[in-house]
């Protein structure tokens, strides 16, 4: 037997009244767990438009369905805990036992696969923040193209509430036109002068929209001919920090999210250690209470063990079941030895 202990009746009452505590902790647990998945899938909904792919919502998917299953599990182990000192109870849970140890067992693993996503996802959350991004501002200008209406506003909105400016900094909106042709005249020689100027007939600035302006700066915003020096009094672009924010969406985004996946880490992993000591307690309150109804004795002492069998042991003869499953489940179309036999004998006999 492995890790196997005495326990008295007092030891198992105790035990019991310990893991129906630690159980409802666990179920509180799943229930953060859940709450912090439908937490991050609504930030990360929020700004949809901006994101190239979907990959990093594998996390909350993952995060919201194992906090529903915790509370489930966790619930049943403590209806366990009730019944264990009851001799005409206990029994209708033993069959339930070990799918309980299975799913509780499959949780931990899908724990651990969010604390491994968390980190190994966030360079694909970059690079499609990064891609997402500068389609967005591409489209900035599309507010009749449907599909696109909201595009402006979605952009002006997320500037405004992570001070920050295009993509990677603000020089790339003159990378894009970001003004609508409904709202340029061209008949004007200035109009006409930039986009005759520019390959693909398109209307650039030498400025930024309105919610790239940094209000912290001690002078109006300027947020046009932004690198022309003498266009402005007493302007020097390179040295004005405060007129716009300097960091670009892309990095503040980033941040922003890889801060919550990051601190999703150590949650997850406090979760884990609580859901592995319950399905321990749990066990050893199985098996002390089974050891104590088989020797009729309520109040005696009975030996509380993690395994019957030592680990090899019990791996080999895990590995020895399914493969004897899968045996009983192939259909040989040939047929077996012993049909062929049968066949045979039936023969000789007629």
């Amino acid at each position: 037997m492995l890790l196997k202990q005495t326990f008295t009746q007092q030891k198992r009452v105790r035990l019991a009244q310990g893991l129906w505590l630690l159980s409802w902790l666990a179920v509180m647990s799943g229930a953060f767990i859940f709450c912090l998945g439908v937490y991050l899938k609504t930030e990360l909904l929020r700004r949809a438009e901006v994101m190239d792919n979907t990959e990093i919502h594998v996390v909350p998917n993952i995060l919201m369905m194992v906090g529903l299953a915790s509370i489930g599990t966790n619930w049943v182990a403590s209806r366990v805990c009730q019944d264990s000192l009851d001799a005409s109870r206990f029994p209708r849970w033993k069959t339930l036992l070990l799918p309980l140890f299975a799913t509780a067992a499959f949780l931990c693993c899908l724990l651990v696969t969010v604390v491994v996503l968390s980190y190994a996802l966030q360079g694909h959350l970059e690079e499609s923040l990064k891609v997402g991004l500068r389609n967005g501002i591409r489209f900035y200008k599309d507010t009749d193209v449907p599909g696109r209406c909201f595009q402006k506003e979605t952009i002006d909105r997320l500037q405004m509430e992570f001070r920050c400016c295009g993509n990677n900094n603000f020089r790339d909106w003159f990378e894009v036109q970001w003004v609508s042709n409904r709202y340029l005249d061209f008949t004007t020689k200035d109009v006409k002068d930039r986009i005759r100027s520019n390959v693909d007939g398109r209307y650039l600035l030498n400025g930024v929209p309105f919610s790239c302006c940094n209000p912290a700066s001690p002078r109006p915003c300027i947020r046009y001919q932004l690198t022309d020096n003498s266009a402005h009094y007493n302007y020097e672009f390179q040295s004005e920090e405060l007129n716009l924010y300097n960091r670009g969406c892309r990095q503040a985004l980033v941040d922003y999210y890889i801060g919550i996946l990051n601190s999703t880490g150590p949650g997850v992993l406090s979760v884990i250690f609580l859901q592995i000591s319950v399905l321990v307690s749990l066990r050893y309150l199985q098996t002390a209470v089974e050891g104590a109804m088989a020797l009729e004795d309520p109040e005696g002492e009975s030996e509380g063990y993690l395994l019957e069998k030592g680990l090899k042991e019990t791996i080999e003869e895990a590995k020895a079941n399914v493969l004897t499953m899968l045996k009983l489940g192939q259909v040989d179309p040939e047929g077996s030895p012993e049909d062929e036999n049968a066949e045979k004998s039936d023969k000789d006999t007629s």
